[in-house]
């Protein structure tokens, strides 16, 4: 199986609502709560954006891993948009038990990240502190989506980290075709700088059979992410990675980034798919 870009005409676009280190003190837009995260993802599916992908936050806005927070905030998206893909994240935050990243995975969400890879984190009050991905562990998450039929989104900080990649492909703990991010910019966290050489390296180490998508921080989210579109590939954006629309503008909303990629990409000829497309393309189960 060869190496794929997405259709011709075609590209996915995921929205980022949050993540685990922005917080309201950074951009008050950033949806905390799963009322605001519901509404958030109504927006950006109306924007554009075929897959929402989510951090949970508990009542103080710190993140939190359970099952309950998880579930209510899976019920709150469901309410407002049956149509949009729900991706949570097993990357959870720093306070984080490997436990308690995994709960997400209790609601069988139709997609779900998996880290490739450990880092140590660089700088902030987390410096030092391992962001640990231990190849046990994300054979074990791979299973546990295996079995859920969630399809997991492969996220890669360097090079090195296809080599899990490979690793769950060889143990046929994956479903073809594959979803490999490559993250690039989050340098707090060991990832390799958002460039264009970086990003044409990342593509390089593609496994065949994968589809990829990119994620870039901060100033480099718009040209980067724009740059894996006309490569044929996705693109991420949203206020998890980059809290403002322009220099020293925050962004109004996670919808007002995804509205200009959207219509970057458009003006590329290219189309973002539908929810429902992007499901048949990458097989996922509808839910």
């Amino acid at each position: 199986m060869a190496r794929m870009t997405l259709p011709n005409g075609k590209t996915i676009i995921t929205a980022s609502l949050n993540g685990a280190f922005v917080t309201k003190d950074m951009n008050p837009n950033t949806p905390e709560q799963p009322a605001e995260i519901a509404q958030a993802a109504l927006e950006c599916y109306n924007a554009g954006a075929a897959v929402v992908h989510i951090h949970a936050r508990d009542e103080k806005g710190k993140p939190t891993g359970t099952k309950e927070k998880f579930d209510e905030i899976h019920q709150a998206v469901r309410g407002k948009c049956k149509e949009v893909i729900i991706q949570f994240s097993t990357g959870g935050g720093a306070e984080l038990s490997l436990e308690e990243r995994m709960a997400c995975l209790e609601m069988k969400p139709e997609m779900a990240s998996l880290n490739m890879g450990t880092l140590m984190r660089q700088t902030g009050p987390t410096a030092g502190q391992p962001f640990s991905n231990m190849t046990k562990d994300i054979e074990a998450w791979a299973t546990k989506m295996l079995e859920n039929g969630t399809k997991p989104e492969m996220e890669c900080y360097s090079q090195s980290m296809f080599r899990d990649v490979e690793n769950l492909i060889k143990k046929n703990l994956l479903k073809p075709p594959y979803y490999c991010s490559f993250v690039l910019g989050m340098i707090h966290q060991g990832a390799i700088p958002a460039n264009p050489d970086t990003l044409m390296s990342m593509r390089d180490f593609l496994p065949e059979g994968s589809y990829f998508n990119t994620i870039a921080t901060s100033v480099a989210q718009l040209p980067v992410t724009t740059m894996s579109m006309i490569l044929g590939g996705a693109a991420r954006v949203g206020l998890e990675d980059n809290i403002y629309y322009s220099r020293g503008e925050l962004a109004k909303s996670n919808a007002q980034l995804i509205e200009r990629t959207a219509r970057i990409a458009k003006e590329l000829n290219l189309e973002p798919m539908t929810p429902a497309e992007v499901r048949e393309l990458l097989g996922v189960e509808h839910r």
